[in-house]
């Protein structure tokens, strides 16, 4: 669940300004602690609850700490020499940093020829040989580039060759493929011998013959 912005004003509400007292105070002290520990400070809290209980936290002694603190705000001069120190150290680091940013612009003005005319002859000699090491390790990341990439390249075409082979196979266990072909059209007019037992036509009539002999009549279908 979101926490909502917790408004900066006096809590009406006794219970809840209680609770609040309670979870903030056990905070404060926590950080407290976490900020000596990691920070190696001498770290002292005092907190005074709405009803007058003292709650207190210290790396040590609290009234060594205490006197440390009144000696620090009892002299005022000290304040102004940290403040001057820490001054005079920022105009070292400009100095500093200034001075670095000539020689970096002196050095790219030599590299890019701009100074070439102004320059000794071991001066143009160190400057060729900054860049013709510059060179090699540019021509030999650039090489380890596309080494890198036809690797890339390699795999992708010994996957594709699987995938083939695979393809292949399968087309292989199911059999070729058998093409269904249509009898050629018979022109109007002609047709196709077909051979068969049936014959067409009025059935044949038999001729009954009685011929007479000694014994008795014989009679043959014809």
């Amino acid at each position: 669940m979101v926490r909502g912005k917790t408004q900066m004003r006096r809590i009406e509400n006794k219970t809840s300004r209680q609770v609040t007292f309670s979870k903030r105070r056990n905070g404060l002290l926590k950080k407290a602690f976490e900020l000596s520990v990691l920070c190696d400070a001498e770290v002292a809290a005092i907190i005074f609850s709405p009803t007058g209980k003292l709650y207190e936290f210290s790396t040590s002694s609290m009234s060594s700490i205490i006197e440390r603190y009144q000696r620090k705000t009892k002299d005022p001069g000290c304040s102004e020499k940290t403040t001057e120190i820490d001054l005079q150290n920022m105009k070292g680091n400009s100095l500093d940093m200034a001075k670095m940013i000539e020689l970096l612009n002196v050095s790219n003005s030599r590299l890019s020829g701009e100074l070439s005319d102004t320059c000794s002859v071991e001066e143009l000699q160190s400057t060729q040989n900054l860049l013709e090491r510059s060179l090699s390790k540019i021509r030999a990341r650039k090489n380890l580039l596309f080494k890198e990439q036809i690797m890339l390249l390699k795999q992708e075409e010994k996957k594709l060759l699987d995938e083939n082979k695979k393809l292949r196979s399968k087309n292989e266990v199911r059999g070729p493929l058998k093409f269904v072909t249509e009898h050629p059209e018979v022109p109007r007019g002609q047709g196709l011998d077909v051979e068969t037992e049936l014959s067409i036509g009025c059935p044949q009539r038999h001729r009954l013959n009685i011929h007479p002999h000694e014994e008795g009549l014989s009679i043959h279908w014809l």
